[in-house]
């Protein structure tokens, strides 16, 4: 086996170079190391290559990938040379409080694949099996690499209980906001509402299930969703976009006794109006925060329902697919990003 590899690598915040790079050797006794096929760019991503940077430098990033195991451990009997996987992109420490509990996300002491250590945009990675998840044959690739945010949407709407016959309004239809409609059906609700201020996303929802579609471009989307519901407002409202207007806008949206969850990471002071608040107060508002997709027995079974779900074709995936490039490429894709040269939603590297 050839001992160097292609890779992007992050030297510094904006600094991101297609490069030679040793493959990972010394795998340890439950390591393996994993040919990448294929690896999804996401919104994390953008932020620590162009703005605030990994752990330390040199870094490979890339948390969302797949592909194929090419070597195993000493002591690896599960997996084989040339089965399918998805990669779960942390390692937590198993010891600490939350782990004990089984919320792995909040680990107190973790490893993160792609921004502590090397990871997806390379064409080997080297990760822990228990880390592994079988991908059935049935399971393209570029599906395989965007299951790490399906986990993050099932895990997130699984907190905030979506139950048979709900209305479901979902602010931000980026890849996490087109998961969130999709499970909010497979879940039982029986009318889905999308809101972006993009119309290409809004008309890519609709393919994808929406009931119903409100341009915040073009409407005030508290008004029209209130409209919608005869004045009660949806029993669940998901945020994913995390910006300060939906964030406040769900309070005001969702029914009385309604559920907010809240997927999308705020990137500045969150101000919440006094009436907006008293929403919360006086309609006995549950919100809920979602971080992460991991649950007991690690991984968790968001990992596993997802496969599944992408197998049988419950949840579609390759729609919200909107660019594929190859590695080479990586540092002119991320700036082309930055500077939103273009609308997209889930972007994809194909690594041979």
């Amino acid at each position: 086996m050839t001992k160097t590899m292609k890779a992007a690598v992050l030297h510094a915040p904006g600094d991101i170079r297609f490069e030679n790079v040793p493959v990972p050797s010394d795998l340890h006794k439950k390591e393996v190391l994993v040919k990448v096929r294929a690896a999804g760019i996401c919104g994390s991503d953008l932020d620590r290559i162009m703005k605030t940077g990994t752990y330390s430098f040199p870094t490979i990033p890339g948390h969302e990938f797949c592909g194929i195991v090419e070597k195993t451990g000493d002591e690896e009997k599960g997996f084989k040379k040339g089965d399918r996987v998805v990669v779960a992109p942390i390692i937590p420490c198993f010891s600490c409080e939350s782990c004990q509990q089984g919320h792995y996300g909040q680990c107190a002491s973790y490893n993160y694949l792609g921004s502590r250590t090397d990871g997806g945009f390379a064409q080997y990675v080297k990760a822990p099996v228990m880390n592994l998840i079988r991908m059935p044959a049935e399971v393209s690739y570029k599906e395989g690499a965007a299951i790490e945010p399906a986990a993050v949407t099932l895990h997130g709407m699984r907190r905030v209980g979506v139950e048979t016959g709900d209305t479901v309004a979902v602010l931000g239809c980026g890849t996490l906001g087109l998961f969130a409609l999709q499970f909010a059906k497979i879940m039982g609700a029986t009318r889905t509402i999308a809101v972006d201020i993009a119309e290409e996303k809004l008309e890519l929802a609709q393919k994808l299930g929406a009931d119903e579609l409100v341009c915040a471009q073009e409407k005030d989307p508290v008004t029209e969703i209130k409209k919608m519901t005869e004045g009660r407002g949806p029993h669940a409202a998901i945020e994913t976009a995390g910006v300060s207007i939906t964030q406040e806008q769900c309070l005001r949206i969702a029914a009385k006794h309604g559920r907010i969850l809240y997927l999308g990471t705020a990137h500045k002071d969150v101000v919440i109006p006094a009436g907006s608040f008293e929403h919360i107060v006086r309609n006995e508002l549950l919100i809920t925060g979602s971080w992460n997709s991991y649950s007991a027995p690690f991984p968790g079974r968001e990992w596993h329902a997802s496969v599944d779900y992408v197998k049988k074709k419950v949840i579609k995936i390759e729609p919200l697919i909107t660019h594929t490039f190859v590695l080479e490429d990586a540092s002119k894709v991320f700036r082309d990003l930055a500077e939103r040269r273009y609308v997209y939603n889930k972007v994809m590297f194909e690594i041979n």
